[in-house]
């Protein structure tokens, strides 16, 4: 009988890709596996030229040849391409998937794919707390960092007297051994080198054979102006280090900028509240507020200040982290929010002058004017 057209079996067009045939691939292996279609011939057929299929497309070489000669190119022995039983490399093909399939349950995963013969350390988080003074100026900082790090004993290979590990017998340094069940090929991590692919025949008495050490660092960090808390700082190298002599991982300080008990911030602007007295908001007149850089600036208020008026100085604010969208590089602005002071522990002297000043201050209070005339607005509709 006569082969179907490769991509016919797939059910994907020709110049599909090769995630789109991979994808194709998992649900006919998935919908066809033997194990969901126990005794069932047509399904054990079709399971194994969908496999057939994917066998070739898979391959750069083989595809190329098939859309080119068609099936012609594995008949005979056409172009090497062919495996001399009619059916392709099956176990090869249902490997390739069998990591996406079944790779959580088979722990084939484990060692990082099993290829390498060293691993990635891990990353690591350092919280750092600053002040605003130094979220403003920038600041040096010197943290310890507990982790890992190579082992100098055996120069981080895990072997006594710095000897380079040996190929695993077992998997022939692959890190992962296959077993063939039936008509398909399980594969699994080595169990003799854990996916190493190589073992320690002599384990280094310092490190245990793991190429590492527990110790803590001390490590200097430079704290750029304008950072603001959730800030990450990222030191390349700097986090655990690697199993065996693998890369070391990353360090990643996260920046927490502590309250302060004169200034608020909102990104690069600030604010603070500065009391000022009646009479200087009745009257009008100068006042002295701190600013973020130990400075002192002089602020004119306006008479007939009410509280929560907002002055603004430009250019008092945090400065920006980078420059970017939005951002011109400048410094951001200092609010100043006044709240007038109401006078206490007062003299008999001063409460009468108070009273006589109420007395005639009938026309002063515009904001207090205008809230009766609404209140009496309410009471007569009420009434009404």
């Amino acid at each position: 009988m006569a082969k179907r057209d490769y991509y016919e079996v797939l059910g994907v067009p020709r110049g599909a890709s090769a995630d789109e045939i991979k994808k194709a691939y998992r649900a006919k292996a998935k919908q066809l596996h033997p194990d969901r279609n126990k005794d069932c011939k047509v399904s054990e057929a079709a399971f194994k030229e969908v496999n057939e299929a994917y066998d070739c497309l898979k391959d750069d070489q083989k595809k190329a040849a098939y859309d080119r000669f068609g099936h012609a190119a594995f008949e005979n022995g056409g172009g090497g391409f062919g495996r001399g039983n009619g059916h392709g490399d099956f176990g090869s093909a249902f490997a390739d998937v069998f990591e996406d399939l079944f790779g959580d349950m088979m722990g084939r995963r484990a060692g990082g794919g099993g290829r390498s013969r060293a691993s990635r350390g891990q990353d690591l988080r350092y919280n750092l707390r600053v002040s605003l003074e130094e979220a403003y100026n920038g600041a040096q900082k010197t943290i310890t960092v507990p982790g890992s790090v190579a082992c100098g004993a055996c120069n981080g290979t895990g072997a006594e007297g710095a000897v380079e590990p040996a190929t695993c017998p077992t998997c022939s340094g692959m890190g992962k051994v296959r077993a063939t069940q039936g008509f398909f090929t399980v594969e699994r991590t080595c169990p003799t080198c854990n996916g190493q692919g190589q073992i320690v025949k002599n384990p280094c008495q310092e490190c245990r054979g793991a190429g590492r050490v527990q110790k803590e660092r001390t490590l200097s960090v430079n704290i750029p102006a304008g950072v603001e808390t959730g800030t990450r700082i990222r030191l390349a190298g700097e986090g655990d280090a690697g199993m065996r002599g693998g890369p070391a991982g990353d360090l990643y300080i996260f920046i927490e900028v502590k309250e302060h008990p004169i200034f608020m911030r909102d990104g690069r602007m600030l604010a603070c509240q500065v009391p000022v007295s009646m009479a200087t908001a009745a009257l009008g007149g100068e006042i002295e507020v701190p600013t973020i850089d130990g400075g002192r600036s002089r602020v004119k208020v306006p008479p007939g200040t009410q509280s929560g008026k907002q002055l603004r100085l430009r250019g008092k604010g945090m400065p920006p982290l980078r420059h970017g969208p939005g951002l011109n590089g400048e410094a951001g602005d200092m609010l100043i929010e006044l709240a007038v002071e109401t006078p206490v522990n007062l003299t008999a002297r001063q409460k009468e002058l108070l009273r006589e000043f109420e007395a005639i201050n009938a026309d002063n209070n515009p904001q207090t004017h205008g809230f009766f005339q609404k209140i009496k607005g309410f009471w007569d509709e009420m009434k009404g």
